[in-house]
């Protein structure tokens, strides 16, 4: 079966990714700066994830950035930041209609890939080497209330929660977005001088998705997007640290809520690239990844202790997260069967037939992916994050032969690491 592939060429301080194909009447293009999870910058690199979107030099205010956006057909401009392992991945991204779709628009790729890059290379700063002071507090406060609202987000929550005390110490314990804490105390100056210092430091990536040859892309680059001084200095194999678990650690917490948060955290010691990684995909499909899972069937579905149970990989750090929704009173019986269902995968209780529909489902889910361009893009990235080459049709043969060994391999080598119950007050 013939899928999408890409042709990645070296340029000035950065890596294009061509990824052509005539699936999509718009192009897509998104520019990942990715940089180890650090402490020291991740509230900055949030915070400069808006400032960068909300205006430009030559576009000082946001309205006269959208302005120049509904000109170019409705073209499309965001950024977001990404945690993914022991990596914080900065990403802005533009979506544009192909040119030939419309009459006198041959110049839109080139339009676009020029705002894309007056967004990352000419922000809006004053001669003080400061972002404009007003946009800064603006955006500083927006961030503010995006962290406030995890507090509010139970689910959410608590699976922060979770990960604060499994991976404490660790890296990816730290928080996508940052913390208030670290927001409070910077200033624009602080911002810009990290600006600069991600521009020479991380390792970049432009992917750009659609109906388009490499070598007009490539051509509409010259002179256009360039990082002369970058030193990548990310290593190339991604950072997954097999912590040592003696006994697994029990936290409660308390509020005043109704339904309570039962999460559950294990380590699989698996990632992206490792053979087991497919087995550890249709382990995770079993468990609790769909609506056929031992979690759904057994928890939600039969025992009815759960408004909700389900697991997911934490692909590029070797995790898996149980996030349940119980009834406070419920917690010893809803946690006894969840471990039930665990014990039971790894003692080989499960049918061809599930294992055979999990296959479908993920094979689903990648042929999905490639339908959306950011999908897509998020697909290809990995084996940047790696260092395993992803062949789309190799990867759905694996998962294929994935057999119930490999599963049971997978199950047994996966160990309970934390367990978070959030409740609410008596």
């Amino acid at each position: 079966m013939a899928l999408v592939n890409e042709e990645i060429v070296e340029l000035v301080g950065y890596r294009l990714h061509s990824v052509k194909t005539n699936k999509f009447k718009t192009i897509t293009m998104a520019l990942q700066f990715c940089a180890p999870l650090e402490e020291r910058t991740v509230t900055k690199r949030a915070l400069l994830a808006r400032l960068l979107k909300s205006s430009t030099k030559k576009s000082p205010t946001f309205q006269q950035l959208q302005h120049r956006l509904d000109d170019l057909f409705g073209t499309s401009l965001s950024t977001q930041v990404q945690k993914k392992g022991h990596y914080h991945i900065f990403s802005a991204q533009i979506n544009t209609i192909n040119g030939k779709f419309l009459r006198d628009s041959s110049s839109l790729l080139k339009k676009s890939l020029y705002l894309l890059a007056e967004t990352v290379l000419e922000p809006n700063v004053t001669g003080q080497g400061m972002f404009d002071e007003a946009i800064f507090q603006r955006e500083k406060r927006a961030l503010k209330q995006r962290l406030l609202a995890v507090y509010d987000d139970k689910m959410r929550y608590a699976n922060e929660r979770l990960i604060d005390e499994m991976c404490a110490e660790e890296p990816f314990a730290l928080h996508t977005n940052g913390t208030i804490e670290a927001l409070e105390a910077l200033t624009s100056a602080d911002v810009y001088d990290y600006y600069l210092e991600m521009l020479k430091t991380n390792c970049i990536d432009l992917y750009v998705v659609g109906d388009v040859e490499r070598d007009v892309i490539q051509r509409e680059l010259e002179g256009l997007l360039h990082f002369e001084q970058n030193t990548c200095r990310l290593i190339k194999k991604t950072q997954s640290v097999d912590k040592t678990i003696l006994e697994p650690k029990y936290v409660q917490e308390s509020q005043d809520i109704e339904q309570g948060k039962l999460n559950i955290g294990y380590r699989t010691h698996v990632v992206v690239g490792d053979p087991l990684y497919p087995a550890a995909q249709v382990f995770n499909g079993l468990f609790g990844g769909f609506s056929h899972s031992k979690l759904f069937m057994n928890v939600r579905e039969k025992a009815s202790l759960a408004y909700y149970a389900v697991s997911q990989n934490e692909i590029f750090k070797g995790l898996m997260l149980v996030m349940s929704g119980i009834e406070s009173a419920n917690y010893v019986q809803a946690l006894d069967i969840i471990h039930k269902q665990f014990k039971a995968i790894q003692a080989g209780e499960f049918t061809d037939q599930e294992i055979n529909q999990t296959k479908a489902l993920l094979s689903n889910a990648t042929l999905e992916a490639i339908d959306s361009p950011l999908s897509l893009i998020d697909l290809f990235y990995r084996q940047v994050l790696s260092n395993d080459v992803l062949v789309l049709d190799h990867w759905l043969d694996d998962l294929e032969h994935v057999s119930g060994e490999d599963i049971i391999k997978v199950a047994q080598q996966t160990q309970l690491d934390t367990v978070y119950f959030l409740h609410g007050k008596e």
